[in-house]
């Protein structure tokens, strides 16, 4: 009898490149100084292994392309049935909205700047490139490879060749940005006395350099016990329900697609398009699930925390396994727009994140701009690695809210991800029309925020443009 052994070998070879990489974090000072992810690091060891070795013994990496999919989906439902911080009472700060603005922007500026980029690349030096390459910039930088792996391989099926490839190269190059430049960041507001003392002592302590707690130091809690032990394993109630969610979201697309097949070829195919950002609706199936548990008041037997863990597992996977899909020939072939968007992208971000988060934010300021240069560059994880040099018991409000201001900015950016596709659909009919229809909407996107911007700060809004940092 015969069994298929494709998922479990693509996950070891992942797992030995997470151990691997977790050793490595331990011995080299250069992973250390700039925190490099360990999964960030496993990818790039597993780059050559599944460009060149992999297809040598006769091996596919379309599994290892399917794994990346599921495993984004899972990783928003985890974090979708954690339950909501609550808000502080008497807050007046408007921090929450703040937040969610600061994050929007990115999103819309990006966009507009990778469309732009790629408009004036294809009118001077390569007419046939794809019109939607640019929208890997925030798919990559202000996403994750998750999404830009997903979104760009539904790209494919509309003549995008190696869109997939393009967008996990162009998150990897967003990881380098928020590693590097984040942590000189850090050092940045350190000496100009923004940061409190001790976030210099952090850039030294063992524990968060080496990403393994010392032998003898106290080890955090991680998740808490739930249920008996003898009845169920808490980790089993919780993996349980979280696969019961993505169930429950596939079946929900599946009815999606079927009330779709009514409307002909046109239902049919924007159909096809959802299943591409199915993490969109897993999310909110998550949401939705969390509702009816807090309702049935069972919600005592969810731990966040044990979420949490669920959630980065799938995210350390997802990002490694999503690197290791980079097909290096689709590297060499769009190396140049690739460079150029990547580049303009990270300058505009390391420019505009401090511009931006010096007005909109009334305390913590240098804290909240950390953390979401670090998400506009990299994913969650990230922005927390920076944010934890700076507040490592994560004390001040900036995660929570971070976390609250997460609901409001999902449910803006639905329609922003429900037309992605416009600027592909434009390539794929040699019409112009879509692609200024989301230059357009994104451009919505980016007015919003700056009136957002005016009613929040004030007088202090457009207070001294040309001033990267505005000083209290």
């Amino acid at each position: 009898m015969e069994f298929s052994w494709k998922i479990i070998i693509d996950a070891g070879i992942i797992s030995a490149g997470l151990v691997l990489a977790t050793f490595l974090r331990t011995r080299l000072r250069f992973l250390q100084r700039f925190m490099v992810p360990n999964a960030l690091t496993a990818g790039f060891i597993l780059l050559p292994v599944y460009n060149y070795l992999m297809p040598a013994l006769g091996y596919s990496t379309n599994r290892l392309g399917d794994l990346v999919y599921h495993l984004l989906s899972l990783s928003f439902i985890a974090m979708g049935l954690r339950s909501r911080p609550a808000k502080t009472p008497g807050d007046k700060s408007k921090s929450v909205w703040a937040m969610s603005t600061a994050i929007m922007s990115q999103y819309a500026l990006q966009a507009l700047l990778g469309l732009g980029l790629t408009l004036l690349i294809v009118k001077t030096l390569m007419p046939d490139l794809n019109l939607a390459f640019g929208l890997h910039l925030p798919l990559g930088y202000a996403l994750g490879p998750g999404q830009a792996y997903a979104i760009g391989k539904g790209w494919e099926s509309m003549g995008f060749e190696g869109g997939a490839s393009a967008g996990l190269t162009m998150a990897a190059l967003g990881f380098m940005w928020a590693c590097v430049v984040g942590v000189i960041l850090v050092n940045y507001g350190v000496r100009k006395g923004y940061l409190p003392h001790h976030s210099d002592d952090m850039m030294k302590d063992k524990a968060m350099m080496s990403g393994i707690v010392p032998r003898g130091n106290e080890r955090p809690v991680g998740s808490r016990n739930t249920t008996d032990l003898e009845a169920i394993d808490p980790m089993t109630l919780h993996a349980a329900l979280v696969a019961l969610t993505y169930i429950l979201s596939y079946v929900l697309l599946l009815g999606i697609t079927w009330g779709l097949s009514f409307l002909g070829k046109a239902g049919t195919d924007l159909a096809t398009n959802l299943w591409g950002i199915n993490f969109i609706f897993s999310a909110l199936t998550a949401m939705l699930v969390r509702v009816v548990i807090n309702a049935m008041k069972v919600d005592h037997v969810l731990d966040d925390d044990s979420m949490s863990r669920i959630s980065g597992m799938a995210v350390d996977y997802m990002v490694a396994g999503a690197l290791a899909a980079i097909e290096l020939v689709f590297v060499g072939k769009y190396w140049l727009p690739i460079l150029v968007v990547s580049t303009v992208g990270g300058v505009a971000v390391t420019l505009t994140v401090p511009w931006l988060c010096s007005r909109i934010f009334k305390d913590h300021r240098y804290e909240r701009m950390i953390m979401i240069f670090g998400v506009s560059t990299g994913t969650l994880s990230t922005g927390l690695a920076l944010l934890r040099i700076l507040d490592p018991e994560f004390k001040t409000k900036v995660s929570s809210d971070y976390m609250l201001s997460a609901g409001l900015t999902f449910a803006l950016f639905i329609p922003f991800i429900l037309v992605i596709n416009l600027p592909a659909q434009a390539s794929a009919s040699g019409t112009m029309g879509p692609f200024w229809t989301f230059m357009l909407i994104a451009g919505g996107y980016l007015v919003y925020s700056m009136l957002a911007l005016a009613f929040i700060a004030g007088k202090k809004a457009f207070l001294k443009p040309r001033t990267i940092w505005l000083e209290d």
